[in-house]
């Protein structure tokens, strides 16, 4: 057979285009002819193996011009070659390719709001990545991915240059300078066409604004279009809670100045009349359990028409249904309007559907936290009936793990299946660990070190776990934590504590006399309802009171009845429910806690109880109105004395603010120290609200207090008159090394020779 070569470069476009042209098929034909061996050249990275497996042609067939328009369509399929031809050499195949070159690395120059991987990782979802082949069109597709990331920043005037430098083995490397530029600010927002309500008080229920002196925090100025969406959502929100049922936002325009610097809003809406809820009509089937229906019913007739009201009742319509197993319930809510007297009557139609129960179901997003960490808080079945209760009760449980910033459920039909569903738990993951590190110098203490790491999730088991060390010369600790939320399979959790502490006075002195108190502690939390725990325990201590300077009298008192060194068993009893709808910023909801120890062997006996309880109310979206009440007794059994060590102590942050901290209580008459007391009374009033010019924003928030509270001796009666009081305004900063809060307190109830420190901060906790 004659010698044959093809060399022209065949592309899917061309190709198509010569299949069809037959009159030039001629000028390019092949004639068959049975394949003795396949050689490919021009590879430099690629395996051969890669484009063996994608020919149509393999040793022993006969080629022919379809088969070589079908080998071509496949090699630049793959996206690895610039340029591929085919000849003939005889009856050997010759496969001829250009690579295209790879990216070898990828960097950025000029860049200050990203961080490097955010902008790596979103150029990898359009194709782009190091190790992958380049071209210019891919990297025109990046430039603009990047333009869009800036966009969602509002840095609208960000220019991007690529640069592509070659480099060996047919490799670039790919730089992109960006031009940041000013993000661009909101100038005006303007809303026309509102009558009943101020264009000002409109506004106040956008998070965007024009901008003010805590901008550069909230960022509220700079515009995103999706926080513009949101913002329209509580514009229509806020005229359908107040009766404007047929309220519509006509347009919205957004003009950019040319800069790119600013830009102006303008919201143009139509207000409606105002309309009154003249009755609520219920149709369709409800199970023959109307009048349970009628109980979930939200709307009052007579009063405004409220979306929002409308929204929760057919919420807990369809809720009330999936109770019941029917989880595609539908509920539609129908206004007949009377305009003429602008009076509303609603219907409720109601359609079950069909039975249902669970199939399978599905986790997704834990990428870190095990599947049976997720699983063992399901109170839903699979295989077992729907039940919306205990659906919602799964997420719930699910969700106070504390592990998720998000857990979402949604129902999945079955195909081919109208009795069954499928439930997708969605949940999106948070660190849930922390490491602290500190040191600290001064002239009596000269150089403490303070160590510390918690992980509520250690290493995805559900299981806790916590180291604190502490060198200070004044409170050294050493304390290790561990607990195991399913000990066993019904949910009773353990815990086991280790801990070596030594307390001094802090008298100025380091020959002073210090408290060593070490043990082990072992608790077992049993859950006694879905909200209630119940803590079992007891832990073996021992309290070595050291002698040195400014011992008080009554520790000389306790040494001389029980020696310098004691020891305790202790057994705990304890109970908390936790109603509150964040740990970290709470605005409703309650907390209770209940701590008792009861010591029944040893040296001392004593028993020892704590009583916290908290409340929030919100007084409106921004406003927040918090209580917290903090008594403590404590007393000798059998008549011997309350160990003194085990006395409790007031004042300071979380206690009484503007007072130092443990101060507030009975103290030595011989050396000045104080002593705490067996008894305590603390209680807290906060009225929380959002940091001027941080609009909703609830991590930055400013709050006004009133604290009153004592600690008092197991002789000492309690008396409210001996009470001490303060006053003051704060600052609580969710910021990213945890819970920050600074506070000002002016005493308005003291006495001669009080401690006052009126600035103070602390880093955790709510009060």
């Amino acid at each position: 057979m004659a010698s044959h070569s093809i060399r022209r470069r065949f592309r899917p476009a061309v190709l198509t285009l010569l299949a069809s042209l037959a009159p030039l098929h001629a000028a390019w034909a092949v004639e068959p002819f049975t394949v003795r061996d396949i050689r490919v050249d021009g590879l430099q990275r690629i395996e051969p193996g890669t484009v063996f497996a994608s020919l149509p042609v393999r040793v022993g067939d006969t080629f022919s011009d379809e088969k070589g328009a079908s080998a071509i369509r496949a090699l630049f399929a793959l996206g690895l070659f610039k340029d591929v031809r085919l000849e003939t050499q005889g009856d050997v195949l010759v496969v001829v390719v250009e690579e295209r070159p790879s990216v070898a690395a990828l960097e950025f120059v000029g860049l200050k709001e990203f961080d490097k991987d955010v902008l790596i990782k979103a150029l990898k979802e359009v194709g782009l990545a190091e190790g992958r082949p380049y071209d210019k069109a891919l990297a025109d597709k990046a430039e603009q991915e990047l333009k869009r990331q800036y966009i969602g920043r509002s840095l609208y005037a960000a220019q991007v240059v690529t640069t592509a430098t070659p480099i060996d083995r047919n490799r670039v490397n790919l730089t992109f300078t960006i031009t940041e530029g000013g993000p661009a600010k909101i100038a005006q927002i303007q809303i026309v066409g509102n009558k009943t309500f101020s264009e000002s008080t409109l506004r106040d229920q956008f998070n965007l604004d024009t901008g003010g002196w805590m901008s550069w925090y909230t960022k509220a100025d700079r515009y995103s279009r999706t926080k513009l969406n949101g913002d329209l959502e509580s514009l229509r929100s806020y005229y359908l809670s107040r009766g404007f049922l047929e309220f519509r936002i006509d347009s919205t325009q957004v003009s950019m100045s040319p800069d790119k610097q600013e830009m102006a809003i303008t919201i143009n809406i139509t207000e409606g009349e105002r309309f009154v809820v003249s009755g609520v009509k219920l149709e369709g089937n409800y199970l023959d359990k109307e009048d349970e229906f009628k109980a979930q019913v939200k709307i009052v007739p007579g009063e405004a028409y409220n979306a929002e009201t409308v929204a929760e009742t057919t919420k807990a319509f369809t809720d009330y249904f999936g109770k019941f197993g029917f989880a595609f319930a539908r509920v539609e809510s129908v206004p007949q309007i009377d305009r003429a007297n602008n009076r509303v009557e609603l219907v409720l139609r109601a359609d079950p559907s069909r039975r249902a129960y669970v199939r399978r179901i599905q986790i997704t997003g834990n990428n870190r936290t095990r599947d049976e960490v997720i699983r063992r808080e399901f109170r839903q079945l699979e295989s077992a009936w729907y039940d919306g209760d205990k659906i919602k009760l799964s997420r719930d449980r699910v969700d106070r793990l504390g592990y998720f910033t998000e857990v979402n459920i949604e129902n999945q039909e079955v195909p081919g299946a109208l009795d069954q569903v499928d439930l997708l738990f969605t949940v999106v993951e948070k660190p849930t660990g922390s490491i602290s590190l500190g040191a600290g110098f001064s002239s009596a203490e000269k150089f403490a070190l303070s160590f510390g790491i918690q992980q509520e999730n250690a290493f995805g088991s559900g299981n806790y776990l916590a180291l604190q060390v502490n060198t200070s010369k004044f409170n050294r600790n050493y304390v290790l934590s561990t607990t195991d939320p399913y000990f066993t399979e019904n949910g009773i959790s353990r815990t086991v504590d280790l801990f070596h502490r030594t307390t001094r006075p802090y008298l100025g002195d380091l020959n002073a006399y210090s408290l060593v108190n070490s043990g082990v502690g072992l608790r077992f939390g049993v859950p006694v309802t879905e909200t209630d725990r119940v803590f079992v325990g007891a832990n073996i201590e021992q309290t070595d009171i050291r002698e040195g300077t400014g011992l008080p009298s009554t520790y000389k008192n306790f040494v001389n009845n029980f020696g310098y060194k004691t020891n305790a068993l202790p057994l705990t009893l304890g109970w908390a429910r936790d109603g509150r709808d964040s740990a970290l910023v709470p605005s409703r909801g309650s907390l209770q806690r209940l701590n008792a120890d009861v010591s029944v062997a040893g040296d001392v006996r004593y028993y020892r109880a704590n009583y916290q309880f908290q409340q929030y109310i919100p007084l409106s979206k921004k406003f927040t109105l918090a209580f917290n009440t903090d008594v403590g007794w404590g007393q000798g059994i059998g008549g011997r004395d309350y160990p003194l060590f085990k006395n409790f102590y007031v004042g300071g942050q979380g206690s009484v603010r503007g007072f130092q901290q443990s101060t507030v209580g009975p103290t030595s008459t011989t050396t000045g120290v104080y002593l705490g007391g067996s008894k305590k009374l603390v209680f807290n009033a906060e009225f929380m609200t959002p940091f001027p010019g941080a609009g909703t924003d609830k991590t930055l928030r400013l709050f006004t207090f009133m604290d009153a509270g004592r600690a008092y001796g197991e002789h000492e009666k309690v008396d409210f008159k001996e009470m001490r009081a303060s006053a003051g305004v704060g600052l609580s900063w969710i910021s990213p090394m945890g819970p920050l809060r600074f506070s000002y307190a002016i005493p308005v109830r003291s006495q001669t020779g009080d401690r006052i420190e009126k600035l103070q901060f602390q880093i955790g906790t709510s009060f």
